[in-house]
């Protein structure tokens, strides 16, 4: 697939604070659609971006960052208003975002809160990421910094349309520079990005209707793979013992996806024990990603307390 033949769609959120999940609430949204040439240039932009009154006073702090006061967001449109045109701007595009969890996470909470579904888009970057991969010695990887490394001009940082116009023009700038092929896995290759899982990846990995990643196997089929980014991580590093020698229990492109997918949608991946490669000695701090919610008769099974054998390499269904 040419990446050249999809949109980019660049976004940014203002919050009135950094947890969407107790309470915290968009104030303002930034799109920014792009389309590009073969060869990285940009030929086409549209910018969608509105304040949003969250229904709450803005706390100070918020205002510091943004500027956006309760004043601002009198009489401007609540989410539920502009829902269904933003969640319909991601179909068949690639995202991109500074910090693609801290947005990502914000725009889902809002779309499910009034029931308007997110239809994942085709592919993810996190220009965080691509960041740290193009510029590994760098003393900041802030959006002002990237941007100033790619020689995108970034005026009124922390308004959110011109924080998305801004990363998607880095993203584009380094891509001419790079002179990546026009490839979408080649792109995804060269930024960090996440696409949909390999289809090599169908025994453990599958799409819902919405196109959000699911388990289709072990102990949390069906389940979004955001709800266990622990066992996620497990699958990167676990190794069987088979016919005397040490071997992945998942293939490389599998383990490779589901590595990726930690990269764009959480941090702080971590073995508590380092000798172990049981699902419960991974911790991780999830970088904004949904609690799972378990009930207390599932806590009290043999089952919960024993990682689950998905088999080994070559012999898993």
């Amino acid at each position: 697939m040419r990446w050249s033949d999809l949109p980019f769609v660049a976004f940014d959120t203002e919050t009135t604070g950094l947890s969407p999940y107790t309470g915290d609430r968009v104030i303002e949204v930034g799109l920014v659609t792009f389309r590009l040439a073969p060869d990285g240039t940009v030929v086409h932009t549209e910018a969608f971006g509105e304040l949003i009154n969250p229904e709450m006073p803005i706390p100070r702090a918020a205002t510091e960052v943004s500027t956006i006061r309760d004043a601002d967001v009198v009489g401007k449109p609540v989410f539920s208003d502009l829902a269904e045109q933003i969640a319909a701007r991601f179909e068949g595009a690639i995202a991109v975002a500074h910090n693609y969890p801290f947005d990502h996470a914000f725009l889902t909470q809002e779309l499910g809160r009034v029931g308007v579904p997110w239809i994942e888009p085709l592919a993810a970057i996190d220009t965080v990421d691509l960041s740290h991969r193009r510029f590994p010695g760098a003393s900041s990887h802030k959006l002002e910094a990237l941007a100033k490394r790619a020689g995108v001009a970034l005026v009124d940082a922390h308004r959110a349309v011109n924080d998305a116009r801004a990363c998607g023009e880095a993203l584009a700038a380094l891509l001419r520079k790079a002179a990546v092929p026009d490839d979408l896995d080649a792109l995804l290759d060269w930024a960090g990005g996440l696409g949909a899982p390999p289809e090599e990846a169908t025994p453990w990995f599958g799409l819902d209707p919405t196109g959000r990643p699911v388990f289709t196997s072990g102990p949390h089929a069906g389940d979004p793979v955001e709800r266990h980014p622990q066992h996620l991580a497990w699958m990167t590093m676990a190794r069987a013992h088979v016919d005397g020698m040490w071997r992945w229990r998942f293939p490389d492109r599998t383990r490779a996806w589901a590595r990726r997918w930690l990269d764009v949608r959480g941090t702080q991946r971590f073995r508590a024990n380092p000798k172990s490669v049981r699902a419960q000695d991974w911790g991780l701090d999830p970088c904004l990603v949904e609690p799972p919610v378990v009930s207390t008769a599932a806590l009290d099974t043999p089952e919960a307390h024993r990682p689950a054998d998905d088999g080994l390499v070559g012999l898993l269904p």
